[in-house]
């Protein structure tokens, strides 16, 4: 399973009824967060989710509605008494901007590491996950990301016991590693079935439409994107700013056949973004307003 938790659906400042982007994942207990807008902490104390597994962060970009937050969450991890390192993601000139705020977060009992992507990457993160990151299209570098738990294939016991496999060595066939039996080289794919669709999360904001989007974020069971605004006649504005209006964050998962589309990052003038939710689902029909706190639970389909 991956648990989703929206915690802040704000662009470029938080209002008193809307806290900045930022989303949180878990899986098997490891919690991600993605992006860290001023005052993430507070929203998340408002959640049952805890603060101690977090091992993993990853900034979209570096302007301060998605990053200011990351001192008072580093103290918060602190507080909560986390010991194991922390890793944080992000495009070109994270390391400097993290250094910087260390600056009045000196001391941590835990060590922090920063890697920076380009885009185009795919990394093994705790619990099973894998990372992938797109260069996208705003005015300073900016990742777009997908976090895939991927399915192994069913294994056949009975297929297993008939080639006389003990159980002691299933789970060395079930994690793709071809074993000896009485002399006979038994490989995975003699018990276990054909591939399984795993799951996908995507996450998307701060960005223009690009041509990769679709393939990038395709099939994803939820694909969290930004509208910035709902208006089509601020179409120009999002052109000039590096961002998007509903309709073109729903053509993309219309394109990408995603389950559901969570929208976010809204305008502060963008008061109610329900308002222009209709002209998202013409386009869209499974796409939905983002609101902080809003949680998901997705599981591997029933076969």
């Amino acid at each position: 399973m991956i648990d989703v938790c929206l915690l802040g659906t704000g662009g470029m400042m938080p209002l008193p009824n809307r806290w900045l982007s930022a989303l949180l994942l878990r899986c098997e207990g490891h919690i991600i967060l993605c992006d860290c807008g001023e005052g993430t902490q507070i929203s998340w104390r408002l959640t049952n989710w805890g603060f101690r597994d977090t091992g993993t962060i990853v900034l979209s970009h570096l302007h301060a509605d998605h990053v200011a937050g990351l001192p008072g969450v580093l103290y918060t991890l602190a507080y909560a008494e986390r010991a194991d390192p922390v890793t944080i993601y992000g495009p070109a000139g994270t390391a400097a901007v993290v250094a910087a705020m260390r600056v009045i977060v000196p001391h941590l009992p835990f060590p922090v590491a920063v890697r920076e992507l380009a885009g185009g990457e795919t990394v093994d993160l705790p619990a099973g996950l894998q990372l992938r990151a797109l260069a996208v299209a705003h005015r300073v570098p900016c990742l777009a990301y997908t976090f895939h738990r991927p399915r192994a294939p069913r294994f056949d016991a009975d297929r297993a016991r008939a080639l006389g496999v003990p159980v002691t060595l299933w789970s060395r066939l079930q994690s793709g590693e071809t074993v000896e039996v009485e002399g006979r080289a038994i490989p995975p794919e003699a018990v276990l079935g054909p591939p399984r669709r795993g799951l996908t999360v995507a996450f998307v904001t701060d960005t223009r439409p690009t041509p990769e989007l679709p393939d990038f974020v395709r099939d994803a069971d939820l694909l969290v994107c930004e509208g910035m605004y709902g208006d089509p006649e601020m179409r120009d504005r999002a052109i000039e700013r590096g961002h998007m209006i509903f309709q073109e964050a729903a053509a993309i998962a219309a394109a990408a056949n995603v389950g559901r589309l969570w929208l976010t990052h809204f305008s502060p003038a963008l008061t109610d973004p329900g308002a222009y939710l209709p002209l998202a689902q013409e386009i869209f029909p499974r796409a939905e307003i983002g609101r902080a706190h809003r949680t998901l639970t997705l599981a591997f389909p029933e076969e």
